[in-house]
Formats: structure tokens, C-alpha cells, sequence
């Protein structure tokens, strides 16, 4: 199974569309490309393998494996990439500004569902990012 993140670059942040085989699945907020400085800069662009995981802060979420110079890269909930993101990946249901998003939540659930019915069928699941 593999998901497309397609990229807006801007000044402010990374704003994202997500496709799952050419179909619409929602949009996702980034922190700005800073060469990809921890913590305040979204991941480079390439194929991930995504895995499993869970913490008691964000409960069943994605995991990005194999980033360059970047450990524990997320696929989780938030509506605000500067306050809430720290190089991790938030799903939302609609872009309102550069970076921000509403109704996180719904749509990361839904990508989760997905992926966990993948990972059930023992698939393997990529995350192909580019611009």
C-alpha cells in the first residue's frame, strides 16, 4: 500500500494533499523545509516505510522509518504545525493559513484505520512525499 503526500512549500510552513491509489484522502500540515533542522523543519522528500505505533500522548498513530538525521517521525493529530508539530506530519480536513488546519482528529483516524486494515493483511505501507 502506498500513500502520496504532495507538498506546497512556503515561507511559514508546508501545506500537503494526501492521496491514497489517485484518490483524495485529505490535507496535511508541515513545519516550514529548514534543511531539515530537527525540530523545526519538515522531513526531505522520499519513500517511507510506516509502522505502527503507540504512546499514551497520542494513543495508535504512524511512524516514519529510515529519515535522514530524524528519529521519531509521526503521523499524528494537530491543527497548528508551529505549536504543535516538531518535524511530525498532522492530517487535517481542511487548510485554513499556511501550516494550520481544523478537524485533525477525523481525518487522522481515518488514515490510521486505513493503514491498520494494511498492516492486518501483513502489507507493507510507504509514505512517498514529494513536491
Amino acid at each position: 500500500m502506498n500513500l502520496l503526500l504532495h507538498r506546497t512549500y512556503l515561507k511559514e510552513g508546508t501545506n500537503g494533499v494526501l492521496f491514497y491509489k489517485g484518490k483524495f484522502l485529505g490535507f496535511t500540515i508541515e513545519l516550514p523545509w529548514l534543511e531539515n533542522k530537527r525540530s523545526i523543519s519538515c522531513i526531505p522528500e522520499g519513500v517511507y516505510q510506516l509502522k505502527p505505533r503507540f504512546s499514551e500522548k497520542f494513543k495508535h498513530h504512524l511512524l516514519l522509518k529510515n529519515v535522514p538525521k530524524r528519529s521519531l517521525i509521526l503521523i499524528h493529530p494537530a491543527n497548528d504545525a508551529k505549536k504543535e508539530l516538531r518535524g511530525c506530519i498532522a492530517p487535517v480536513s481542511s487548510i485554513t493559513g499556511i501550516g494550520k488546519g481544523l478537524s485533525s482528529k477525523i481525518i487522522f483516524q481515518k488514515i490510521v484505520s486505513l493503514c491498520h486494515q494494511a498492516f492486518e493483511r501483513k502489507e507493507t505501507i510507504t509514505l512517498t512525499i514529494k513536491s
